[in-house]
């Protein structure tokens, strides 16, 4: 059997597959690097009221993903949540949770549905995070840290 070839450019369809599938993976490499020298610097945030000093990633993916309605101080957790498109809500979850935007929705679907627990509250963006945690001894939440200010308690470092 012979290798059908284009008439115009002289090579086979073998050759065009193989040259759209090195584009691809070009492609995909340049957007992953893209995105990695992009990537927030995220930490989570108390008021510096909270007697909390620190917390550990599974401390926090507990608390937003409701698993604890507590702080490790005892008071009740107020957990926000940046809007759905902010690059800091996807970073957040992919990095704590290994889930995406998809996967998150679903999550939070299945137990609200099942009366289990209620989502963390939705802000429009850090600096309405900030204010919020600021103004709240039992608020939690996540921004990038060229945001932190005296007004805010960094307990978790998402970089390290």
């Amino acid at each position: 059997m012979y290798a059908s070839t284009d008439v115009r450019s002289g090579r086979s369809a073998a050759h065009r597959r193989l040259r759209a599938t090195s584009q691809i993976i070009a492609l995909m490499l340049t957007i992953t690097f893209t995105t990695a020298a992009f990537a927030l610097d995220l930490v989570v945030i108390v008021n510096p009221a909270s007697k909390v000093e620190s917390l550990t990633r599974a401390q926090t993916l507990d608390i937003f993903l409701g698993r604890y309605r507590k702080l490790p101080s005892g008071s009740t957790a107020m957990p926000l949540d940046l809007r759905d498109n902010a690059p800091e809500r996807a970073q957040f979850y992919i990095n704590l949770a290994h889930m995406d935007a998809a996967l998150m929705q679903s999550y939070w679907a299945r137990l609200v549905f099942s009366g289990k627990a209620s989502p963390p509250f939705q802000v429009e963006d850090p600096l309405m995070a900030i204010e919020l945690v600021a103004a709240n001894p039992n608020a939690i939440a996540y921004i990038d840290r060229s945001l932190v200010d005296n007004r805010v308690k960094v307990v978790l470092d998402l970089s390290r």
